[in-house]
């Protein structure tokens, strides 16, 4: 194919690709079948910081977003959401999907709005794209416990520490890539070395507290538990992401490591004294291993495999 071949483009921002995302992404790709290239359009602001003038936390960092995109198989299309928010409706199908992205197929969710002051929803959608010639997919809303799952409704689950719930609309852990940094040694001493990792810039902060978690590096995952806060027993003032690794030894210092947090196990908490610390750690480590299961897979190509129901 070249890029002069009609593409199936995914219409949303995809913020935390969760499973409500993957289905309107899987169903994009599966216009490869009619001869698609399947693409999909990413703002350089999220649409909601931008019409509500506050920043919104992100669920996934843009270069894991980007990335496992790409893994999928996306030709990912960069555009800025101010041009594109000024655009009528009918520009916005005919100008831009139809003449410069060459569309010829678009999936979206049931509750995508587009145009000029948000006025086009998935019926006009479904109305300009077929006088240019346009398919139209719109995939229903995706449902957990009764209720729309979306980002919005993530980003609650995870500042509450509804972790568990989190996961289970992610399809996956509440993941991110970030380097890890040397720390004060402590860990060490409690026989329980840690790698630490600060949160990215402008990424969801979780409720403070222990979680079972997951670490991939080098094509392998392995258990872990991970403490998020600011270490109150040592008078900490930082927010950081302490993580002990069960089942490996070595160093990763100054690597991109990506965490996982799967299921809170406890609030961040003030110990008497480094063996009432280390009494501790041993139980969170029995717990996370009873929290994760084997829900989850060992393997890292797996990792990011969500199912879709």
């Amino acid at each position: 194919m070249t890029d002069t071949s009609p593409r199936a483009v995914a219409l949303g921002y995809f913020d935390g690709l969760h499973r409500a995302h993957m289905a309107v992404l899987r169903r994009t790709l599966a216009a490869q079948e009619r001869g698609y290239i399947p693409a999909v359009l990413l703002f350089d602001r999220p649409p909601a910081e931008v019409l509500r003038g506050t920043a919104v936390p992100r669920l996934t960092t843009e270069a894991d977003r980007r990335a496992r995109l790409s893994d999928m198989g996306f030709t990912l299309i960069d555009e800025s959401f101010e041009r594109i928010r000024a655009l009528s409706p009918a520009a916005f199908v005919q100008g831009y999907l139809k003449k410069e992205l060459n569309a010829a197929e678009v999936v979206c969710g049931y509750n995508y709005t587009f145009g000029a002051g948000g006025r086009g929803d998935a019926d006009l959608l479904k109305t300009l794209c077929a006088e240019n010639g346009i398919a139209v997919s719109v995939c229903p809303p995706l449902r957990f416990r009764g209720e729309d799952i979306s980002a919005s409704r993530i980003r609650r689950a995870v500042i509450s520490g509804d972790m568990e719930e989190a996961v289970e609309m992610l399809g996956a852990p509440l993941s991110f890539t970030a380097p890890v940094f040397h720390g004060d040694g402590r860990g060490r001493g409690l026989n329980a070395p840690t790698a630490n990792q600060f949160l990215p810039d402008g990424f969801i902060v979780p409720k403070y507290g222990v979680y079972a978690s997951l670490v991939r590096f080098d094509g392998q995952t392995f258990p872990a538990v991970t403490n998020v806060g600011v270490r109150p027993t040592f008078h900490g003032d930082s927010l950081r992401c302490e993580t002990h690794i069960m089942g490996f030894s070595g160093s990763l210092y100054d690597r991109p490591v990506e965490l996982g947090l799967v299921a809170f196990l406890r609030p961040e908490q003030v110990f008497p004294d480094a063996a009432a610390l280390s009494r501790q750690i041993e139980a969170d480590r029995a717990n996370a291993l009873k929290a994760l299961g084997g829900r989850f897979p060992t393997s890292a190509a797996d990792l990011h495999n969500n199912s879709e129901t």
